[in-house]
């Protein structure tokens, strides 16, 4: 509501400004086409962040300095922190990086973002970059029309680029008109109080443009004509840093908690550095002059000087949060918590962020279904035969186990079902589908969504057939007869059996043993289903149960199996094989 209420005041204030000033027509329209530009340039580079990109990033996050750089380097590249930022929500959000390892990607994007001031004081403010910019135009339509994925992005690119040039120039044409009406360079305010004004009108100028690089090529072509001091465009540089971190608290809004917390550190950030930024103002613009002198930057060359200085206060701003990055995470997970729900358990892995890429989906797919399996499931089952999971994982032998559970812990299947399963059941079929609708997937990736599927579908019959076991289990404790207590013990063992290996198998790095253990029992389980038990037949030739309790066994004999089975298959298709599927399907 915030932001609409936002968007309409600023649509307002526009048309008031030009139909009572068209002078500013040319400036405005060139700030649009910029800001056309750079959304251009993120859609051709989403196209290639599937694979390659995504990759680096993500390997880029195992040690601090390579976050940092990396996450610079790619920004500086593709012209596009919110295409960073983006990606690193959704590793976060999958689990596929850590929260510290994600603030070193921001961190180095903020230092990335500052190439846009080296593009425009460097290169757009001196040649005539509309010559540049129409062929590209030209060929990024062309390339964007083929039914190539690979060509469509790569025209976004293109015409991206041509956009962000005809946006600098519109805007230098407009300034070199606009300076003949109205000298703005005549409002200069001087000191620490031009700092205060001109930090302000900075942070305004970008919460409504949406963009840090949008705002600094409208100071850097203000400041190239003339229309604005030096010291006053260095104060509109900080806060312009400033002021985009308004733009990732609106986008935060309806973000998730891996979301939040990223806007909260960029939050941190970016004000931390532009308060050190205002209160040296004066020294690092001095500094800038040293350096300006090193680099053979003119002396008149304010324009190449702001991109210095812009690039210089990121960096300390990187030095100084660099110390406290742990503590920093440590408060942001402490005021941005992950929601709970006493009663019915909630996906952990799910939600829109990690939507934004197959790779990312998938694997969050997979890990909430292993979440589910490894709390749900597997409580369910132990506590449907009446025996403690801590038992299972031990070292205690099976029969010993079996001997000593002999209670019942009255579980209500159903009730366990609507607690801990149905919820996120429902959550991981529906990603599932919709990552099968909005993305594009390899023929791997697809299989990889099946499978999970497959995997939960079985999951939810498991839960089915141990509703069914459990009763009579819960019965045969009681019983007298111990022929028949004997047969739902031997029922007990087979699935503890089952359980105990794939707990090993879990924890073992899918050993080979153990696989080969689980294909057998397996095997076994197929093979029973097709044949009745003879000890069952032998009680009822020799009168030791009644016509009543054999249907029950062979009922329940077959559940066993169908248990066994399930439980195997859920295993070998969630362990058995990788789980991520980052680049094209093909790891």
């Amino acid at each position: 509501m915030f932001r609409k209420s936002i968007f309409f005041v600023f649509l307002a204030f526009l048309a008031v400004v030009l139909f009572f000033n068209p002078n500013f027509k040319t400036i405005i329209a060139g700030v649009a086409i910029l800001l056309f530009g750079m959304i251009m340039l993120e859609e051709g580079f989403k196209v290639f962040a599937k694979g390659p990109l995504q990759n680096i990033l993500k390997r880029a996050t195992d040690k601090l300095y390579k976050s940092i750089g990396v996450g610079a380097l790619v920004t500086a590249f593709i012209q596009s922190s919110s295409l960073v930022s983006v990606i690193t929500i959704s590793f976060i959000s999958a689990g596929l990086i850590s929260l510290s390892g994600g603030l070193g990607l921001i961190f180095g994007a903020n230092i990335g973002t500052t190439a846009t001031a080296w593009l425009v004081a460097g290169f757009g403010l001196k040649i005539k970059i509309s010559a540049l910019a129409m062929p590209m135009l030209v060929f990024g339509i062309i390339f964007s029309f083929q039914k190539k994925e690979s060509y469509k992005g790569l025209g976004n690119i293109l015409a991206g680029l041509g956009f962000f040039f005809l946006g600098i120039h519109y805007m230098k044409e407009g300034f070199d008109v606009f300076k003949e009406y109205i000298d703005l360079s005549q409002y200069a305010v001087s000191g620490y109080l031009g700092v205060i004004i001109y930090a302000g009108l900075g942070i305004i100028i970008t919460t409504i443009l949406q963009s840090s690089s949008a705002t600094l090529a409208l100071i850097l072509t203000a400041l190239a004509a003339g229309q604005i001091e030096y010291e006053n465009a260095l104060a509109l540089a900080i806060g312009a840093n400033v002021g985009t971190t308004i733009t990732a608290i609106l986008g935060s809004l309806s973000a998730n908690v891996a979301g939040k917390r990223l806007a909260g550190a960029h939050f941190v950030f970016n004000v931390i550095t532009g308060i050190v930024a205002a209160a040296l103002i004066f020294p690092l613009a001095r500094l800038v002059d040293n350096l300006s002198e090193i680099f053979r930057i003119a002396e008149t060359d304010y324009t190449l000087k702001l991109a210095l200085f812009h690039t210089i206060f990121n960096i300390i701003g990187v030095v100084l949060m660099i110390p406290f990055i742990k503590r920093l995470e440590k408060l942001l997970i402490r005021i941005f918590k992950e929601k709970t729900d006493q009663d019915i358990d909630e996906a952990r892995f799910l939600n829109e962020a990690v939507l934004e890429f197959p790779g990312t989906v998938i694997t969050s797919l997979f890990k909430e279904s292993k979440r589910l399996f490894k709390r749900a499931i597997f409580e369910i089952v132990a506590h449907g035969l009446n025996i403690h999971r801590g038992d299972i994982k031990s070292d205690l032998k099976i029969k010993k186990i079996i001997k000593k559970s002999t209670e019942d812990m009255d579980v209500d299947v159903e009730e366990l079902y609507y607690q801990k399963v149905k919820a996120i059941y429902g959550e991981i079929i529906k990603y599932a589908a919709t990552a099968e609708k909005k993305l594009k997937l390899t023929d791997a990736q697809q299989n990889a969504i099946y499978d999970i599927k497959v995997a939960n579908r079985k999951m939810v019959e498991i839960i089915r057939d141990v509703r069914e076991l459990n009763k009579n289990v819960s019965l045969s404790l009681d019983l007298e007869n111990k022929h028949l207590q004997r047969e739902y013990d031997d029922f007990r063992k087979k699935i503890t059996k089952v359980l105990r290996i794939i707990h090993l198998f879990r924890k073992t790095d899918n050993s080979k043993k153990l696989a080969k253990e689980l294909k057998e029992l397996k095997r076994e389980a197929k093979e029973n289903k097709r044949h009745s038990n003879k000890a069952i037949d032998k009680l009822i030739r020799k009168d030791l149960i009644s016509v009543e309790m054999a249907s029950s066994l062979f009922n329940d004999y077959s559940n066993v199996n169908d248990i066994i089975k399930k439980l195997i298959e859920v295993a070998e298709l969630l362990y058995g094989k990788k789980d991520t599927l980052l680049e094209n399907g093909n790891d």
